[in-house]
């Protein structure tokens, strides 16, 4: 038995050892081989020489370039305190894009962006960050005004066009930071001019300027260019049920801007004109058919009172009686509230008006000399 189990046990050794060695010199000569694999791989196709970029490439290569330095990288800030040490903590809030104004270091953004903020960073092209002070905000048309505490000539100012004379059609050039994606550009045409987007206000921002460039999260104020490198809107809005870019966008106008902007940076706040009046809630009158903005309330000293416009009232019965319902000014019919804000949107304090009034004793024409609009 004890001869038996040993020659067995040799044998099994010796089979053992016999085809390892074979599995042995098998892998080297599979090792071998594949060790020429590499070498071969490394015989480089002959590369086909392009020829010089067409002319629209390189006109867009130009235009990045260019604009590049104008672009900022804009990331809101908000402080939190732990709970248990007590310690403040700055935690990034969002993220977004920007454009430099002036050479003075006043950044433009979107008012959303910084909302709810206690602070901003910007970063700029040559990866410099700052702290940024909000300057003002004008909320109804979602412009930000921010201020880096730097001032010199290096700084690149956005070329500023115009709004008025944009054309469905032609070529736009968005620039932001996408998804953190920093400096990306993607180009597109106007698809649309005249919109209207609503605000974080939930007010009309009218004569929006509608993109097909793709604009995603991140893109937010910054800047739509023109085939001449010029500032015509700022980013601000997509439709997508995602989130995500789903072929339009919209951007602010930047006739809108250049109105607001410098009154931010001199005031801190846009001084807008005011009638004096408190009118009917739009979304009341066009439940009940009515067209025009009905005078719910008259302030006392206002420009509306001592041109003599009258709000609704009740009469000595009790019973509501209807005052005065402005339906146009300048000649331009007056639906509701929101066509009267739109009306004076682009006027000034002092600047004196036409309107167009109607009420139980028939229409009549009223001159008003704007004031300063006060909030109630």
């Amino acid at each position: 038995m004890t001869s038996l189990f040993k020659k067995r046990s040799l044998s099994t050794i010796l089979v053992s050892a016999t085809l390892g060695a074979a599995l042995v010199l098998g892998v080297f000569f599979i090792v071998k081989r594949w060790s020429y694999l590499p070498l071969r791989s490394k015989v480089q196709r002959q590369i086909t020489p392009r020829g010089s970029l067409s002319g629209e490439e390189q006109t867009t290569i130009d235009l990045f370039q260019n604009a590049a330095a104008s672009v900022v990288y804009v990331t809101s800030i908000s402080v939190e305190r732990d709970s248990l040490s007590m310690n403040v903590f700055e935690i990034p809030q969002g993220a977004g894009t920007g454009f430099i104004w002036d050479e003075k270091g006043y950044i433009v953004t979107n008012f959303h962006l910084i909302q709810n903020a206690t602070g901003a960073r910007i970063t700029l092209s040559d990866q410099s960050t700052w702290d940024a002070q909000l300057i003002g905000a004008e909320p109804d048309k979602d412009i930000a005004v921010l201020k880096i505490d730097r001032s010199d000539a290096t700084l690149a100012p956005i070329p500023v066009g115009t709004s008025k004379d944009l054309r469905v059609g032609q070529k736009v050039y968005a620039i932001g930071n996408p998804f953190g994606y920093d400096h990306t550009l993607t180009t597109g045409v106007i698809s649309g001019l005249g919109r209207e987007i609503k605000s974080v206000t939930d007010r009309p921002i009218q004569g929006v300027i509608q993109t097909d460039a793709a604009i995603n999260p991140g893109n937010s104020g910054g800047p739509l260019l023109d085939s001449a490198g010029r500032l015509i809107g700022m980013n601000t809005a997509i439709v997508s049920p995602s989130g995500s870019y789903a072929g339009i966008g919209f951007a602010v106008p930047v006739d809108t801007i250049n109105r607001v902007v410098p009154q931010i940076i001199k005031n801190g706040s846009v001084i807008k004109p005011g009638l004096g009046i408190q009118v009917v809630e739009s979304n009341f009158l066009r439940l009940r058919g009515v067209i025009g903005a009905i005078i719910a309330n008259v302030i006392p000293n206002s420009p509306a009172e001592k041109a003599g416009l009258m709000p609704i009232r009740r009469s000595a019965n009790g019973k509501i009686q209807l005052g005065d319902v402005i339906i146009a000014i300048e000649g331009v019919p007056i639906q509701d509230g929101d066509d009267l804000l739109n009306a004076l949107d682009e006027r000034l304090p002092g600047d004196t008006i036409t309107l167009q009034v109607a009420s139980v004793n028939g229409e009549r024409t009223v001159k008003v000399k704007l004031g300063e609009l006060k909030e109630p």
